[in-house]
């Protein structure tokens, strides 16, 4: 799959492509129906499959004091969106240029002048240009003489209303990582490099790789039962405590994820950390002894959770 970029035209073998439009932040089930169409479509009308996504996040741009709230990074997207069957990422630098456009100037200098769109599919809910202006209907409308048609997906619903990323990061905040990846149709994954700590789980038994948080979605601070995926490709089980380490001074916000049966140095490699289940809010121990006692109690709940769960 191509990664390309929306500030420049696109190569002539993917103008005249379907564009899945929108941000796809946590590719849920919903975003996923969206991709799907737009890459069918494609298909059947043998013309490229393309999902365009913004960055950053146009909720960042506008409110760039908002806490952290990513699901995915750009490089997990495209893993996805590669997975799902596109040919191409179409990246979407978000900047007042782009925020000030009216909707037909996005319409002709971005979906036409730039990208050469063919076909635009969309969620239910897009809105774009300025002040969110247009909308799916206004697409609809003008996409015609634009030499392109446009769609539009309806919602994915179930009990809970229909499925989206704030659903999807309320899970998250409540440590429900069950309800997270039925929504996302896989657990939410935590990617970075591994990066070097105190080193005070080495001489209690417990080493770990330990990740900084970074733009991601705070989930609930607490013990998970987790499976890391390597830059090797190796698929391994473990526990990660997700927080501030209370016991420790000073605090500080890591994810430090101890890896069964693995004793070979991480540092500096690239990990996936995928939430599986949430044991245990974080809690302050009195002294080393009552921390291990514990640790040792969470590592046996996490196989337990991850035995059921394969």
């Amino acid at each position: 799959m191509e990664r390309l970029t929306g500030s420049a035209p696109l190569p002539a073998a993917f103008r005249g492509g379907v564009i899945a439009l929108g941000n796809f932040d946590g590719f849920h089930i919903g975003h996923q129906a969206v991709v799907a169409r737009a890459i069918d479509r494609a298909r059947a009308e043998g013309r490229p499959a393309i999902v365009a996504t913004f960055d950053p996040h146009p909720a960042s741009f506008f409110r760039p004091g908002l806490p952290p709230f990513r699901l995915t990074t750009l490089d997990q997207r495209a893993r996805l969106f590669a997975a799902a069957g596109a040919d191409a990422m179409l990246v979407i630098g978000f900047d007042r240029a782009l925020a000030d456009l009216t909707p037909d100037r996005f319409v002709e200098e971005a979906l036409v002048a730039r990208f050469g769109a063919g076909g635009i599919v969309t969620g239910f809910d897009f809105t774009f240009g300025k002040a969110r202006a247009g909308s799916t209907a206004m697409l609809a409308e003008i996409g015609p003489a634009h030499g392109f048609t446009a769609e539009v997906v309806g919602p994915i619903e179930d009990a809970g209303g229909p499925v989206s990323s704030t659903r999807i990061r309320r899970a998250l905040e409540t440590g429900d990582c069950e309800e997270a990846a039925r929504l996302m149709s896989r657990p939410f994954a935590i990617a970075g490099r591994v990066i070097h700590g105190d080193k005070r789980g080495r001489t209690i038994g417990y080493p770990t790789a330990n990740m900084d948080m970074a733009d991601y979605q705070r989930p609930l601070y607490g013990i998970y039962a987790v499976r890391a995926r390597l830059d090797d490709g190796r698929v391994i089980d473990g526990a990660a405590n997700l927080g501030i380490r209370p016991t420790f001074d000073p605090p500080k916000e890591l994810l430090e994820t101890y890896l069964f049966d693995v004793s070979e140095s991480l540092y500096d490699r690239e990990m996936e950390v995928e939430l599986v289940s949430f044991i245990r809010p974080e809690a302050k121990f009195d002294g080393l002894d009552s921390l291990v006692a514990q640790m040792d109690a969470d590592c046996e709940e996490a196989r337990r959770r991850l035995s059921a769960a394969a």
